[in-house]
């Protein structure tokens, strides 16, 4: 019997789009990208996902039930990327299954007693469908330990881009974007990591309410506007851009109901508002990296980088960085988050450590996710 050899990581982001696999090789000692695939989710299934990210009626039925729909939609993406690489179940050594974030609540506050995260897609399901061990749940032991359980792939990027002469930056702009700051070599600085703030989240939800397309595609439409700098102003004076690491958010804070109050007062078109989202975006990443570093390699990731009005305005707002693409790197975009899984499934079984502290607040480093099998 042949030896098991790969592992699928398994993610879905807070944008709801679809499932993003990627089948990874660690026997080299570093992190092959064999394949990848991506299954998109249908309108009904994202508009399930998405109406649960702000209470609403009904709330425990509805996720419970969708929690085992979309393990069953897992585990068929998972079929057809081993049908298209001609692999069978018994070739997968575990799955990393981050599966879909509907609350991301990490922070104590009046509404919130006790802080958590959920993510749903059954590690139990998923395991016994595809006949796969599943490794998941990755976030609870680090909320556990007093962390924000986010985010988790700095451990990853740092496993992934030995440290060169120069500080890096890698920055995902998914639903919410964020960083992760790799420190050159022999510095006494720590690897970081936090979340900016939105990525795209706010971009997509706006156009969808105003054009009825997902999202703004090239970022065509936002470039059309006009960025209002008083809006932009009292954005950015959120607390949440005045936070210090570490810090993470979710999509279901910065929401259309967030913005609602700051533009009841101005009188401002939706052309415009997209414009001055989207350099939201771009703002509030640049900041938080200016603070970080004076000079670095910047790599961006991520669906955001797609759009090109924000991509532009992030370099305009770091002239004095290397900005570039992380294609520039020799990685797949679409696929490396999914990869950050598939290590985060690896490090279970060699005990390595998953989390950084001085990333995720936690009170010390350890081995994150629990196994289920079929």
């Amino acid at each position: 019997m042949t030896k098991a050899t790969f592992y699928i990581g398994l993610m879905s982001g807070t944008s709801a789009d679809g499932i993003d696999l990627a089948l990874v090789d660690f026997t080299s000692g570093s992190a092959e990208l064999v394949a990848s695939y991506y299954q998109a989710y249908d309108n009904v299934t994202r508009q399930k996902i998405t109406e649960l990210y702000l209470p609403n009626h009904n709330e425990i039925d509805r996720a419970f039930s969708l929690d085992i729909t979309l393990a069953h939609q897992f585990s068929e993406a998972i079929s057809t990327l081993l049908d298209k690489e001609n692999l069978v179940a018994t070739d997968i050594i575990a799955i990393g299954n981050h599966g879909q974030t509907i609350r991301h609540r990490p922070t104590q506050s009046s509404a919130i007693e006790a802080p958590f995260t959920l993510q749903i897609g059954c590690n139990q399901t998923l395991a016994v469908l595809t006949g796969i061990r599943v490794i998941g749940d990755f976030r609870t032991k680090d909320i556990a330990l007093g962390g924000q359980g986010a985010p988790l792939v700095p451990a990853f990027h740092q496993f992934l881009l030995p440290a060169t002469e120069k500080e890096t930056f890698l920055v995902n702009i998914g639903g919410i974007a964020n960083i992760t700051f790799l420190p050159k070599k022999n510095s006494s600085k720590s690897v970081l990591g936090f979340d900016t703030g939105p990525g795209n989240a706010l971009l997509d939800a706006w156009c969808f309410e105003h054009s009825g397309k997902r999202f703004d595609n090239n970022g065509d439409w936002g470039s059309s506007g006009t960025i209002n700098q008083a809006l932009l102003i009292q954005l950015l004076s959120d607390d949440y851009f005045l936070l210090s690491a570490p810090k993470s958010t979710g999509r279901e804070y910065f929401t259309l109901q967030w913005l609602a109050p700051f533009l009841t007062p101005l009188q401002i078109s939706a052309v415009d508002v997209q414009a001055t989202l989207t350099a939201l975006t771009a703002c509030s990443i640049a900041a938080d990296i200016k603070k970080t570093s004076n000079s670095a390699d910047v790599y961006l990731c991520g669906g955001g980088i797609d759009n090109n009005f924000c991509y532009k305005l992030i370099k305009q707002e770091l002239n004095n960085f290397n900005v570039n693409k992380v294609h520039s790197l020799k990685l797949n975009n679409n696929a490396l988050e999914a990869m950050a899984f598939a290590w985060l499934a690896f490090a279970y079984d060699k005990k390595i450590y998953g989390n950084i502290p001085a990333v995720t607040g936690a009170r010390k480093s350890t081995v994150l996710g629990c196994e289920f099998f079929a």
